[in-house]
């Protein structure tokens, strides 16, 4: 079987690998496509377009965009227009709103004399800078002994270095990537802790904005998860894609492609049924 992933990071947001250096390892593990779904932008994806054309892997530009409703949740954009004026211009509001965010963290950071400034910060990390950075830098001050210590006591909700960003609502999300071209998908569905009702419902609110699929194979998704998820998706009528979330060195226990354990595996046809929406 063919395999692919669908759901990768790169430096363009939270991931330690460039877009070039991504497709390359995708060549490398014997991937057959990926798509490029950095955090609330799409710098990385003409890179990573190029590089795939160089090495012979089928490269699906897209993005994750979080959203607040009913706590936070991801909606994937694939198929997406990188030109599209009114998502761009919406990406550079997101970026705006982070960057705020982020001087206020370093501020904060300052004041209990940490040697940290932003603009080192973005020399090293480029241009999108996130809690996953922090948290490293926090590492290697001696403050955490870990990123997931760093985001536990640190970076995370209601700790020290945590400021609120402010988000897109569900159905702008939806709304931003169906305007610019590309098929809205719910990420990670087990991620927001429902019950079986509970994500029934988000279902039916999703797909009143204009949901397409839904992200049933994911990095440690065991088979029984993996099956009530594709069994929902066709249910209701969604595409099904899939994905690792591979970030590189900030959540090493990913590997691209092949989740945590090796357990996933998502095949081309889930890449042709995003194709073939894209084309109607």
């Amino acid at each position: 079987m063919e395999c692919i992933d669908l759901h990768t990071h790169t430096t363009a947001s939270d991931g330690t690998l460039s877009p070039r250096q991504l497709v390359e390892l995708a060549a490398k593990s014997g991937l057959r496509a990926v798509a490029v779904t950095d955090h609330d932008n799409h710098s990385g994806c003409a890179e990573a377009i190029a590089a795939g054309a160089e090495y012979n892997v089928e490269v699906l530009p897209g993005i994750e965009i979080s959203t607040e409703q009913r706590g936070s949740i991801h909606v994937l954009g694939y198929g997406i227009d990188l030109n599209s004026p009114r998502l761009n211009r919406m990406l550079e509001d997101i970026i705006r709103d982070r960057d705020d965010r982020n001087r206020k963290i370093i501020r904060r950071m300052q004041e209990d004399g940490l040697p940290v400034e932003y603009e080192e910060l973005q020399q090293r990390f480029g241009a999108v800078v996130g809690r996953p950075h922090f948290a490293r830098v926090l590492v290697e001050l001696g403050k955490a002994e870990s990123i997931p210590d760093a985001f536990a006591r640190l970076v995370g909700r209601g700790c020290r270095y945590y400021e609120r960003r402010h988000f897109l609502s569900l159905q702008e999300s939806v709304d931003l990537i169906r305007e610019a071209g590309g098929v809205a998908v719910l990420a990670h569905p087990f991620q927001y802790k429902l019950d079986d009702s509970e994500l029934r419902s988000l279902l039916h609110s999703f797909m009143d904005y204009g949901l397409q699929g839904m992200e049933c194979r994911y990095s440690g998704y065991d088979a029984e998860r993996t099956h009530y998820l594709e069994a929902l998706a066709e249910e209701y009528g969604l595409l099904k894609t899939g994905g690792s979330d591979f970030h590189g060195e900030n959540k090493k226990h990913i590997q691209l492609g092949a989740g945590m354990n090796g357990e996933l595996s998502v095949p081309y046809e889930f890449l042709q049924g995003l194709k073939d929406a894209l084309a109607k």
